[in-house]
């Protein structure tokens, strides 16, 4: 029988510092838009997608997001990975991988809504046969962010951390297609980060690759950003 599931995991665990002095009684992920969780937008854009089950990586307030969402949301199974303690991006990832029954999964942030078409990035991932697909921001200043290199077949060949960064460029959007061969390294609890242990480390020995989405993109951990949600979305 074919495994038609289609995963992806949102990373919910944050404790949305910068958030605090606008919301501080939910996870970022559940800050209230329009009267509705912020989460329930990214979700709902999921299902378009074809998604048909989200683990959510939770941390802080977990509960708040269990009690809102069980286990189902618009048609979609929901399953918890929750961190006891912080494991960082990569140890989340990690952990959460544990819930999935597919090899290949789509990891993004919950604090973020990037309007990307997924079907680009299950297609590159497929058609160069790679462990890691990333999907990229292009901005007028990269100095906020750090920089991502690509060449003319969409290979990642640099990253320029955000001290070394300026001017227009390609920025990691936070979006991946990735393969559970990728943490062969690594240990369930483990605390590490994904973007300095694997994508940073790994990128020049293993070949990933990225392509570049204009898609609109709200992250709603700034402050002002988190105002301009009420109004845009």
């Amino acid at each position: 029988m074919v495994n038609l599931e289609k995963e992806a995991i949102v990373l919910a665990g944050g404790f949305g510092t910068r958030l605090q002095s606008v919301v501080n009684d939910v996870p970022k992920p559940m800050a209230p838009i329009k009267g509705k969780p912020f989460l329930t937008y990214l979700l709902d854009y999921l299902k378009d997608f074809g998604f048909t089950h989200i683990v959510l990586s939770t941390g802080y307030l977990h509960e708040k997001i269990e009690s809102y969402f069980g286990t189902a949301y618009n048609g979609m199974k929901i399953s918890y990975a929750y961190e006891e303690s912080p494991l960082g991006t990569g140890g989340g990832i990690l952990n959460a991988l544990q819930k999935c029954q597919t090899e290949n999964v789509v990891v993004l942030n919950g604090d973020t809504l990037f309007q990307v078409d997924y079907y680009a990035l299950e297609q590159l991932f497929s058609q160069k046969d790679t462990l890691l697909a990333i999907i990229l921001r292009a901005v007028e200043d990269t100095s906020r962010y750090g920089r991502v290199s690509i060449a003319e077949d969409g290979r990642i060949i640099g990253f320029v951390e955000k001290q070394n960064a300026s001017g227009k460029g390609s920025i990691n959007g936070g979006i991946y297609m990735l393969n559970k061969q990728l943490f062969a390294d690594f240990s369930v609890g483990q605390k590490f980060s994904f973007e300095k242990d694997i994508m940073e480390k790994l990128y020049s020995s293993s070949s990933f690759y990225a392509y570049v989405s204009d898609g609109y993109f709200i992250d709603i951990g700034v402050p002002e950003d988190y105002k301009r949600a009420q109004i845009e979305l």
